[in-house]
């Protein structure tokens, strides 16, 4: 049996632009801090070098993996950072040559060597990076993480020692497959989202997870309303336009908001003509991903390339079909869209560099349509066909983003799994489950199959497809 999997596992707060190649290794400088405080090392520490191998080395810079890494070695914490810091401690870092490890020991830092980019890859993962903190008595302590996506951060020690010791999840209602969740769901003649509670009932406080789910949901809010209120153009070189800003000045006119909780009051106020549906839908998912690439604060859905998805076809619900929703439906659609994040996460991937684009735009539209399913009235059954269909329609999905920057296709990706999770969940819900042909565990591993047969450039690599047939000089 697996680990448990919360629902705030997979949806994590943090800064972008990606979950395992930004938020991941912020994470690991974070624990590698931890390890040296608990050795008592850190105040003994005269020099720190971190070694990036595999997709991180490849795709690192355009990722900001070098920046995320100075932050956690800093002491910050993504979650909470004030988004307007980040520049400013990074430069102070660059410029001065030196950095307040864990907040504790200032010690020379270089930028430009102490990070060291490998294009040889790690066995166990395609994201891997070793901290190597260099002690004053001539003694080193070394360790190595691997980000394994979705800001998930392992070692491969603890994962050998799962294969030896099997670990059994504490949850009420553990669940490794859709079948067991179904199972579940039958027996006790709950809904998914019931189900997902009593799990998480069984870790924390009814107030804590309302609290938390609240919390995710704000911010995923706000990562829209930022996105749709910012101009310019976004970092990294390629010069891309943010098209939020023009594209929601078209859809909302003239309108009287100042806040983001105001904003979703007067969107819903608006009239929406058919042909604005997909537009408001694309919308949100844009901003969204042009927050998360300008290094802003969003929500891992599963990922930061994704995190676009979930929050377009969760504001489609509420603006579009049930204006009187409120706090209970947004809690229960990110309890559903978290429980199908989970089953492809130990099934499969969440990690581009692992399984390409299906492993995260894919995962995250087979997430929001499931969510959607179920809020829109469908059976547990019917739920796990919209998640079903909405992955199959991402089999086989590349990671190629050109210049190694979470833009381009990443940003316009995230609107077409939103669109595509709508659909799928309409379709499931006119359909009898008992016509359906593959079922979603059937899907998963295919996935992980296609995942291990996809060639490795198309990982996550920025060496294959548009990434080459289009470069940095083109855009």
């Amino acid at each position: 049996m697996e680990e448990c999997i919360s629902v705030f596992d997979m949806l994590k707060i943090g800064v972008g632009p990606s979950s395992s190649h930004t938020l991941g290794p912020w994470r690991a400088a974070e624990r590698f801090l931890s390890e040296l405080k608990n050795e008592n090392l850190i105040p003994k520490v005269n020099r720190v070098k971190v070694d990036l191998y595999g997709s991180l080395s490849l795709t690192g810079k355009g990722h900001a993996t070098d920046l995320a890494i100075m932050l956690g070695l800093s002491g910050q914490d993504p979650e909470y950072i004030p988004i307007s810091d980040i520049d400013k401690i990074i430069k102070s870092i660059k410029d001065k040559n030196e950095i307040n490890l864990g907040n504790e020991n200032q010690i020379p830092f270089h930028f430009s060597h102490d990070i060291i980019f490998n294009k040889n890859f790690l066995p166990f993962h395609a994201n891997g990076l070793t901290f190597t903190a260099y002690i004053t008595d001539d003694k080193e302590y070394t360790s190595t993480f691997y980000s394994i996506g979705g800001g998930f951060v392992v070692k491969e020690e603890r994962i050998n020692a799962k294969k030896k010791i099997a670990i059994k999840c504490a949850f009420p209602f553990p669940i490794d497959k859709a079948t067991e969740l179904l199972d579940y769901c039958r027996k006790e003649n709950k809904k998914i989202s019931e189900i997902v509670y009593e799990n998480e009932k069984s870790m924390r406080s009814e107030e804590v997870i309302h609290h938390e789910l609240m919390r995710i949901w704000n911010t995923m809010l706000e990562s829209m309303y930022i996105g749709c209120h910012s101009e310019g153009i976004l970092p990294g070189g390629l010069h891309v336009r943010r098209r939020a800003f023009d594209m929601h000045q078209n859809l909302i006119g003239l309108a009287n908001y100042n806040s983001p909780q105001t904003w979703l009051q007067e969107i819903r106020k608006t009239e929406v003509k058919f042909r604005q549906i997909l537009k408001w839908v694309s919308c949100f998912a844009l901003a969204v991903n042009e927050v998360n690439a300008a290094l802003g604060r969003v929500v891992t859905a599963p990922t930061n390339g994704s995190a676009g998805v979930i929050p377009a076809v969760l504001m489609y619900y509420l603006v579009i079909e049930n204006h009187n929703a409120g706090e209970k439906e947004i809690k229960q659609f990110l309890m559903v869209a978290s429980e199908i994040g989970s089953i492809f996460k130990k099934g499969s991937t969440i990690s581009a560099a692992m399984g390409g684009c299906q492993a995260e735009i894919g995962v995250s539209s087979s997430m929001a349509a499931a969510a959607l399913c179920e809020l829109m009235g469908g059976t547990p059954e019917q739920v796990l066909m919209a998640a079903e269909i909405a992955m199959e329609h991402h089999l086989g999905l590349t990671c190629d983003p050109i210049g190694g920057l979470v833009q381009i296709p990443c940003i316009e990706r995230n609107t077409m799994g939103a669109i595509k999770a709508i659909n799928a969940a309409e379709l499931a819900l006119s359909t009898d489950p008992k016509n359906a042909k593959v079922p979603l565990d059937k899907v998963v591993d295919t996935m992980w199959q296609t995942a291990k047969d996809m060639n490795n450039k198309y990982k996550e690599t920025s060496e294959g497809g548009l990434a080459i047939a289009v470069n940095m000089a083109d855009c």
